[in-house]
């Protein structure tokens, strides 16, 4: 006879793909953070323009993420899944404010891009934190 834990709603585990696009967005956000520095630092445009493609290839993994934490949100309806929605959305929300200061020229993106860019690095990281954290299958009874 098999035995099946019981788990509460807000230890259900997360969905391999979602956590997948939740961890990716992060190293994404991360580098654009680190051009924008490099940029700060040497004024080279090519860095400026590294920064716009890592934030838009962020930006595609939040809008994903963003989606599949409206699912978790209706799925669960717990305080951390409506927490996760709220500082994915501002992540994203965030991000795209980012995407826009870095479509102007590359001089114009100063000071703002890496303020922004360090902003929604935060808010990725505790999203992706948020989302992997806490949530187990099973477990000791």
């Amino acid at each position: 006879m098999a035995v099946t834990p019981d788990r509460p709603h807000h230890l259900v585990a997360v969905h391999p793909l979602h956590a997948f696009f939740t961890a990716g967005m992060v190293p994404l956000f991360l580098g654009a953070l680190i051009t924008d520095w490099t940029y700060a630092n040497s004024y080279h445009i090519q860095w400026s323009n590294f920064s716009s493609w890592l934030i838009v290839g962020g930006m595609v993994l939040c809008g994903i993420v963003l989606v599949l934490s409206i699912v978790d949100l209706v799925r669960h309806r717990a305080g951390r899944s409506v927490l996760y929605f709220l500082v994915v959305l501002a992540t994203f929300v965030l991000g795209f404010i980012n995407a826009l200061v870095h479509g102007q020229d590359a001089w114009a993106i100063m000071p703002e891009a890496p303020i922004l860019s360090l902003i929604v690095f935060v808010l990725a990281a505790v999203a992706a934190w948020l989302a992997l954290s806490g949530r187990r299958v099973g477990g000791v009874r």
